[in-house]
């Protein structure tokens, strides 16, 4: 029952969130993405290289994902895995799901980018700086529509959901990841405020799940060795 009661009270929060999400991404659509993606661009913020090395973690975390995933299937072979190595394994997978999440949403939303990152004369990558081209196109793939959510804030949060259920002593390193990987995006005009939105509450609810599924959300923080309760029981 307690099991019972605790899904369902996340399916009852992530309703809530993603209901609290759609009314912010249409305020950002309708009264900030444009005047930010303007402010960025007249301000040159692109020319700082410091917001551009600020999204390299994102995808190189995903691309050594499964082999981090793979370690760890072969450290299994000798016992139970320690409250850190199952919420490592936990943040992976969290990833790895997410990315999925994202590929579809991305197509099922199907919104223009900020900027233009194809050569002047190519057509394929309208955008709002380049063409005025602004808005959502459901149900259309391409470079084109891929804005919303951002892929890289939902990287960012479905791993940092996992770590926050985990240890709540680490909160704040969660949100310093999330806002400068955000800081990033908005500074490089690679995504609109809003699309940071989407992916934020989209990475967070799918770690959260994870770290949930994971038993990570019992016996909180009692330290790098501990283990979890059910390895506590069958270990």
């Amino acid at each position: 029952m307690a099991t019972r009661s605790l899904y369902a009270s996340l399916l009852l929060r992530s309703v809530i969130a993603l209901f609290a999400c759609a009314i912010l991404v249409a305020l950002c659509y309708f009264f900030v993405d444009r005047p930010v993606a303007f402010w960025v661009h007249d301000r040159h913020t692109n020319e700082i290289r410091a917001l551009y090395w600020l999204q390299y973690p994102p995808p190189i975390l995903q691309w050594w994902a499964p082999a981090v995933l793979a370690a760890l299937a072969v450290r299994r072979a000798w016992g139970p895995f320690r409250r850190w190595e199952l919420a490592l394994a936990a943040a992976c997978v969290s990833l790895l799901i997410a990315v999925q999440f994202e590929a579809s949403l991305k197509f099922c939303f199907g919104r223009y980018w900020p900027n233009t990152w194809t050569p002047a004369n190519n057509p394929s990558n309208p955008s709002l700086l380049r063409d005025e081209a602004y808005g959502f196109h459901p149900f259309h793939s391409g470079a084109a529509f891929g804005s919303f959510p951002s892929g890289h804030m939902i990287r960012t949060l479905a791993i940092a959901a996992v770590v926050w259920v985990a240890y709540p002593r680490c909160r704040w390193a969660c949100v310093a990841a999330a806002l400068a990987v955000a800081i990033g995006l908005v500074g490089m005009n690679y995504h609109f405020v809003g699309d940071l939105v989407g992916g934020s509450f989209v990475g967070s609810i799918v770690g959260v799940y994870t770290a949930h599924a994971c038993d990570l959300g019992h016996a909180c923080d009692l330290g790098p060795n501990a283990y979890t309760r059910s390895d506590r029981q069958t270990g």
